[in-house]
Order: C-alpha cells, then structure tokens, then sequence
C-alpha cells in the first residue's frame, strides 16, 4: 500500500525558487510529517525567502530553511549541507535530496561552435559536477542506519536519452546527469535513486527554448507544442513525482517519464 506521506524527514530541494523546484517544495513539503526540515537552495535569495513565507502559512509543524548558494562552488554545497544537517532532528526516519537546479545553456549554436573548453567546462560544473558532488556530499552527512530512509531523485529529461540539434550542452548534461545517478543506484543499494523527466513543463525554460533554439526545426516543435496546449502544469507533473515517492515501487536507478505513469 503507498504510503500516506514522506515520514518524518530532511527534504533539500536544489533550484527550489522558481519553476519545478518552486512547484515541488509546496507539494512535498504538504507531505512532510510535523518535525520534518525542508532546505531550499538556489541562487535566488529573495525569491527564496517569498517562497519560505508562503510556506510557513501552509504547513504544520514543518521547518522551513532557505540556502542562497551557488552549488557550483564547493562553499555553496558545504553550505547547503551544514543548514541541513545543523536542522535535523536525529530521529528523522527518512532523506530526500531532490536534484533539480539546471540551466539550459547557450541552445543557439550547433556542436561544433564550442571551441572553448572554459566555456563547456562552466556548463558541466553547474549542471553535472555540483549534482554529483552535492548528493555525495549529502549521503555522506547522512549516512546509512537502521531505521533510515535514504532518497535520491535527478530531475532528468527526455533530453537525456535523445538528442535535440542545438542543444548540445543541455542533452549532454541531462545524459551524464543520467548515467551518474544509475552508477549511484548500483554502487548504494540502500538508496533509492530516481531519474524523474518531467515531460514539458510551461516555465520560463520552455520560453526560452521557443526563441532562442538555434535549430529552425527544433524552435518550431517547441512553438508548436505551445500553441497546441501540449505543455503540463509544475503541479501537474509534481502529482506524479510525489505518487511515484509515495508508492516507492520504482526500480532504483530507474528513468521514468511523466508519461510513463
């Protein structure tokens, strides 16, 4: 039987003031027993602390604790890990780290304009390279016990598995991003490792991939998409990723698209 909620818990969501992020923090954080913590980060200080007072007039009995950091730079990820672990009660019986900061990148140029390594390598740290370091860092200040849950969930995308001609930095961070959280499931059997694409999502990213999309072919599909009300809601898709955490059935390591359920 699916659980009811997510259990007395340490939720950290990444890129939590806008978007998908800012969607999932008012969902799962309804889910959280009374004596949960909820950690927000982004870069975004103000929208944050909007986002937190929201928050404190929805729910009952959870602590709310917002990180302005840059995950990624290593002072932003120890940060994020030392306002999660200082809140913690240490009777939490279950940790959720959800990975969803990411950026598109520059999605105007074909592959073989980025002569610049510096330039690929800024990408990659921000969207592949904090995410790896960040959920290490995080298991290892929650380590294995009995009696504790251990979640790990990747915001992934269809861009992970296919590619989309001009968005080469973006399909190669969501794929990497995919295969680093399969590696994780295999290596920590105890933690449950989800690779969640949340279909399109209508956020400021996919008004951006309407008019900046190199790709003729590709911008149109996104225009056309648009105008055809193919977009879901953040809440729409969030119902599906809490369903999935509730039910806790997946296979660890497991790619599943909104579509899929």
């Amino acid at each position: 039987m699916p659980g009811s909620d997510l259990g007395k818990a340490v939720c950290i969501i990444t890129g939590a003031s806008k978007g998908f992020g800012r969607s999932l923090a008012l969902q799962l954080g309804g889910l959280l027993q009374a004596g949960s913590v909820l950690v927000l980060a982004a870069r975004s200080g103000d929208r944050l602390l909007e986002l937190s007072g929201e928050l404190s007039g929805e729910l009952a009995g959870v602590e709310v604790r917002c990180v302005t950091a840059d995950l990624a730079r290593r002072e932003g990820i120890e940060e994020t890990v030392r306002v999660a672990r200082e809140a913690a009660p240490k009777d939490i019986d279950h940790l959720l780290l959800i990975n969803n900061a990411g950026s598109l990148g520059d999605i105007s140029r074909n592959a073989v304009s980025f002569t610049d390594p510096s330039e690929v390598d800024a990408y990659l740290s921000m969207n592949v390279s904090s995410a790896l370091s960040l959920t290490a860092s995080v298991l290892g200040a929650f380590p294995r016990r009995p009696g504790l849950r251990r979640s790990v969930v990747n915001i992934s995308s269809l861009c992970a598995l296919q590619p989309y001609r001009s968005w080469v930095l973006y399909c190669t961070g969501k794929a990497a991003r995919h295969m680093m959280f399969r590696v994780l499931a295999e290596e920590e059997p105890d933690v449950r490792v989800l690779n969640y694409a949340p279909g399109p999502l209508d956020t400021d990213m996919q008004t951006q991939a309407r008019s900046l999309t190199g790709d003729a072919q590709v911008r149109q599909s996104f225009s056309d998409m648009h105008s055809k009300g193919g977009l879901l809601s953040c809440s729409q898709s969030g119902a599906k990723l809490a369903q999935l955490l509730l039910e806790d059935q997946y296979q660890s390591g497991a790619q599943i698209d909104y579509y899929d359920i």
